[in-house]
């Protein structure tokens, strides 16, 4: 079912906000959980690498995400219906990234070192989709986060090999949930917000899917 507010779009979510993961790094009364501060020691070389990895292209990529909204803001910022929706969207990946940089120190993994690639980039993105229209800009959303969703797909079947004793294994697994179904959110409101009518759309989202998967591998690596 569909709801609409002043001409947008949107899919409601049916959670419980009280329940969300994130919460655990955002809640002033969990600040000392095992959960939240400290890594799991007991792990071989090769989960310690998966772990990083993951840990290190999610943030690059809430990075990203939060230039390619502050790009299309830019542009389409003060539209009555637009401006609202990229700045609600924003908001949620702000809180994204506000958790994963917390993550990122909690389980001591290097930053990459693209950061200033992926906001460069990002901004260039949204900006540049945005400036082609608003249903442009819907596209690049629903692109990113299509590929995004599949991205958190496999690495929760990656994360399977993390050994969940360790009570930050589980909540890093359900965080990832929950910024899966957050950017999978956003995909939904992108089409039902006509993104499949930008021009060329076929080809846009064929180049930023595309763009989208190669700065996965690179983030991983470095």
């Amino acid at each position: 079912m569909l709801s609409s507010f002043t001409g947008i779009q949107r899919f409601p979510r049916c959670i419980n906000r009280r329940l969300l993961a994130s919460f655990a790094y955002t809640k002033p009364s969990l600040a000392n959980d095992p959960a939240t501060h400290s890594t799991p020691l007991d792990i071989t070389d090769e989960q310690r690498a998966a772990l990083d990895s993951a840990l290190r292209v999610d943030q690059a990529g809430e990075v990203a995400a939060n230039w390619i909204y502050y790009g299309q803001h830019f542009i389409l910022g003060k539209q009555p219906v637009t401006g609202p929706l990229i700045q609600e969207m924003w908001e949620q990946e702000k809180k994204h990234l506000a958790v994963m940089d917390k993550m990122q120190l909690q389980h001591r993994v290097r930053p990459t070192i693209l950061m200033d690639f992926a906001k460069i980039g990002g901004f260039g993105l949204g900006a540049a989709t945005a400036l082609m229209g608003k249903e442009a800009a819907m596209a690049c959303t629903e692109a990113v986060e299509t590929v995004i969703g599949e991205h958190y797909d496999d690495q929760l079947k990656e994360m399977e090999s993390l050994p969940s004793a360790h009570p930050s294994v589980p909540l890093l697994k359900e965080v990832v949930k929950e910024f899966r179904d957050d950017e999978l959110e956003h995909l939904d409101i992108a089409v039902v917000n006509h993104a499949q009518r930008a021009p060329g759309h076929a080809l846009l989202s064929t180049v930023i899917g595309a763009g989208c998967k190669v700065a996965i591998e690179l983030c991983k690596r470095f």
